[in-house]
């Protein structure tokens, strides 16, 4: 901490004071010097010659020619050894180490180019590392039982007294703006307390914030100390990066900031919640006091456990917020969909729309009309916040606690209208949903007057604050904080209304269809009478025309005339079935060549003689062929069966193969048969009709060597 700067929280009304970024500026992570309760080598990472010294190397090491001397000759080959391995795998820790009648616990970490090694006093009467692992399991076990992120806060200030030893621990939360406030306290009871009083945030500068990231445990034994400098003096050109130093001397700004609490050793424990500085463990002493490593590795461990916890519990109460959200929105929505149009939906539900949010008011602003309900802004505010979240926040939601800092014009509905939260559910009526909460005066007590001015005057240097007296702040034009669940349920119920809304649209063109639909009942009604009124009469005409067709053959005794007619009523067969698969089919501009084709062949087997039945084989992709072009397929297929059935076998049964594939854009029908050979068709009627047939479908016919028979083979293009 660099001491107390006066950075207020923003807030409505409060100035920021141009000076109050110098203490973010102070290098904390290169101060070229350590505390003196230990003793730092830095030593080359190529060969492991020291280099640099700081603390009293020569007293507590013995070694008077140390600068310039191999790392193992100072603290031993092993531990050299170790110290390297440590650093690389970043554990730290390397053994320890005693010299001089002192015992030293040894770590080391790696600084660029160089291996810093620092011993430091090692308690001798160690705890043995069962009780400490039974010390943190009961602890770990109390925080595990809190109900509430308050009691396991609670739970924790007592539980790193315990382990540490200090006068008073201190479990401090940071909040907005980087500021932040204690929320749990345990002490010796001569000490005055803390308990919820808020620090501002250059208590604990940028720059310390992110070395507690990466430093868990800090630990000032003594307030007083001389820092000790690098010996001889760091002549790079930068200076050498100490942040990972537990030795590492501390801003004089902060120690001072210190002294003034009446401070003389300190402590302070990271709690860094999905990577993120949550809060810290401050432990104070009124004595100079150090932390050894073992207690400060429990430490580390103890509060990892606590990050687990508190994220385990603020987790838990926003999955129980989000249930008991997600239970209103629905009846709400319910609610809004039994009614028989959305607007009288909402005009009914207006009040349950404040509860949904336990806001203080609520309003609706849809297509020009404005419903009310609760302590809300007058009618034509509310329609000028409309008009501003249509300009400003068309597609996400808006949420604030401090409205009149957004909206100026906004200061005087302050008492009911401090916080609002609005979406837009459509940009085009327009449709807006807003809830309001009203202003709650707080009293907020800070740790000292925040507000004192700092403004530098020419050759004055930075102070920290000296007094931390309870100092009271009244905070006006604030709101009730929105929660994120909260938010997340205004953006379902936009998704909510606006499922409705298209819901609605689709019953009115539903509506509006279904008169249509009736208006043509009566049109549709008549045309299929019509239609099989049409189907009827087709069907008796071809029927009679085939009819008399075989009246007329069986009343000829010319075989060439009885062929001839034959051949006529097959071909009349052939359209007859088009036109009953065209009646029975729903859509009428297209039909599946495939089974068009499998039911023509069925006639033409009843034709030709049932003899025929196991003799034909198909094999047929589904393709669908518009009608009028499946009707002439159907038949040059027709014509091409009956030449397989006169010339290919002589009119007695044979094996004849019809397959139907698609090539791409292209259709192919082939007649195979293992008959005679060529037997392709003169000139006559037939051959004329079929040459006929297969320039309308704009298609080539061919015909190929079966070797037995022969291929008739109809390339035509599906589409034209």
């Amino acid at each position: 901490m660099c001491g107390n700067l006066a950075v207020p929280r923003k807030r409505a009304g409060l100035s920021e004071n141009p000076d109050l970024t110098a203490c973010d500026r102070e290098p904390i992570h290169v101060p070229g010097s350590i505390q003196p309760h230990g003793v730092m080598l830095v030593a080359r990472r190529s060969d492991l010659v020291v280099v640099h010294g700081a603390g009293e190397i020569e007293g507590r090491l013995g070694e008077s020619d140390w600068c310039g001397a191999a790392l193992n000759s100072l603290i031993g080959g092993n531990l050299a050894g170790a110290a390297v391995v440590a650093a690389e795998a970043r554990s730290g820790y390397v053994g320890r180490l005693e010299r001089c009648r002192e015992l030293f616990d040894v770590s080391a970490h790696l600084s660029g180019a160089h291996l810093i090694v620092e011993l430091e006093p090692a308690n001798e009467a160690n705890a043995p590392a069962a009780m400490i692992l039974a010390r943190l399991s009961a602890a770990a076990a109390s925080f595990e039982r809190a109900a509430t992120l308050e009691a396991l806060c609670q739970q924790a200030a007592r539980a790193f007294r315990d382990l540490t030893g200090f006068d008073r621990v201190m479990i401090y939360q940071f909040i907005e703006e980087s500021a932040g406030a204690v929320v749990a306290e345990d002490k010796v009871d001569e000490l005055p307390s803390f308990m919820r009083h808020h620090f501002p945030g250059t208590d604990i500068p940028r720059q310390a914030r992110a070395l507690y990231v990466r430093n868990l445990v800090r630990v000032i034994p003594d307030v007083t100390y001389d820092p000790q400098p690098l010996r001889p003096a760091w002549a790079g050109p930068e200076p050498l990066d100490m942040s990972d130093a537990v030795l590492r001397s501390v801003s004089p700004i902060h120690m001072q900031y210190m002294r003034n609490m009446g401070v003389a050793a300190s402590a302070s424990v990271s709690i860094v919640k999905d990577g993120v500085l949550w809060g810290l463990v401050a432990c104070h002493h009124r004595t100079p006091k150090g932390l050894a490593y073992d207690v400060r590795a429990a430490c580390a461990a103890l509060a990892g456990g606590l990050a687990r916890q508190v994220r385990a519990k603020e987790e838990a109460a926003l999955y129980r917020e989000r249930i008991r959200l997600r239970s209103q929105e629905d009846r709400f929505i319910d609610d809004l969909a039994g009614g028989p149009t959305l607007d009288q939906g909402l005009a009914t539900n207006i009040d349950e729309l404040a509860r949904v949010l336990r806001s203080d008011g609520a309003a609706s602003v849809r297509a020009g009309e404005v419903l009310m309900s609760g302590a809300t802004p007058g009618e034509m505010a509310v329609r000028r916040l409309a008009d501003w979240m249509l300009a400003h926040h068309p597609h996400e939601p808006f949420a604030t606690d401090a409205l009149a800092t957004t909206i100026g014009w906004m200061a005087d509905f302050r008492e009911i209208a401090s916080g609002l939260l609005a979406v837009v559910v459509s940009a085009d009526e327009p449709f807006v949903l807003m809830w309001f909460r009203a202003e709650q005066v707080q009293v907020i007590e800070w740790a000292g007057n925040p507000h004192k001015d700092l403004t530098l005057k020419p050759g004055e240097s930075l102070s920290p604050r000296a007094s931390f007296e309870a100092w009271g702040e009244t905070v006006r034009g604030r709101a009730r904080r929105w929660s994120l669940p909260e938010i997340e349920a205004a953006s379902r119920l936009r998704q909510g209304l606006t499922e409705l809304r298209h819901r609605q649209q689709l019953l009115d063109l539903n509506k509006t269809l279904r008169d249509a639909v009736a208006a043509k009942d009566g049109l549709i009604e008549q045309k299929e009478f019509l239609l099989r009124e049409v189907n009827h009469r087709v069907q008796n005409s071809l029927q009679l025309v085939s009819s008399f067709l075989g009246l007329q053959s069986r009343a000829t005794e010319n075989l060439e005339v009885q062929a001839q007619l034959h051949d006529a009523q097959q071909r009349l067969n052939a359209v007859a079935l088009v036109h009953r698969r065209l009646y029975r089919s729903d859509q009428i501009e297209i039909v599946d060549l495939a089974r068009y084709i499998e039911e023509l062949t069925g006639e033409l087997k009843n034709s030709i003689g049932e003899e025929w039945s196991d003799h034909i084989a198909l094999d047929l992709a589904p393709v669908m062929l518009s009608t009028d072009r499946a009707v002439t397929v159907g038949l040059v297929l027709t014509e091409l069966v009956i030449n397989a059935n006169k010339y290919a076998y002589g009119g007695r049964p044979g094996p004849i193969c019809i397959s139907l594939e698609a090539a791409g854009p292209t259709l192919r029908v082939v007649v195979a048969d293992s008959g005679k050979g060529n037997h392709s068709p003169g000139k006559g009627f037939g051959t004329r009709m079929m040459t006929a047939m297969v320039g309308q479908l704009q298609g080539e016919l061919t015909y190929i060597d079966n070797e037995p028979g022969l291929r008739a083979v109809l390339t035509f293009p599906a589409n034209l």
